[in-house]
């Protein structure tokens, strides 16, 4: 007796391999667009704690030498000592450079400022005043 088994082929069918395919960009167009929103706010909250970091630093800046760093010294008084300070006891920051908002610009500083003894404010996304959503003005006196 020669029997002979016929060997079933497995794999997948090309068709197989599409719907597959589509169903996986399917997800990517519904997920990537809710994945993308999230990223942009979790970017202005990132940057509104960095406000409040840096505003603390400069609060502990001003109980060491009495007043503010002015807009000429800037936020590098925070990191390196200003020509003429002698009550400086920095830094104040961890690392030893001021850092960046989320959208890698630098922050802007003034003191005096318009809206208290400093102004501190990043511009968003797009670094121009105004805006919404991630564009949106991020300050220290909101």
């Amino acid at each position: 007796m020669n029997i002979k088994y016929k060997q079933a082929e497995t794999g997948f069918t090309l068709l197989e391999l599409l719907v597959v395919l589509g169903i996986i960009a399917l997800l990517a167009g519904i997920v990537g667009p809710q994945v993308m929103k999230h990223m942009s706010a979790s970017k202005t909250k990132a940057t509104r704690v960095q406000v409040e970091d840096l505003s603390a630093a400069l609060d502990m800046y001003k109980l060491d030498v009495g007043k503010y760093p002015t807009t000429e010294q800037g936020l590098s008084s925070l990191v390196e000592k200003p020509a003429g300070s002698k009550r400086w006891n920095g830094p104040y920051l961890r690392k030893d450079k001021v850092p960046h908002d989320a959208w890698i610009q630098p922050f802007h500083y003034a003191s005096p400022g318009q809206h208290g003894k400093f102004d501190l404010y990043s511009y968003g996304a797009d670094d121009k005043e105004g805006g919404e959503g991630e564009d949106q003005d991020i300050a220290s006196w909101e």
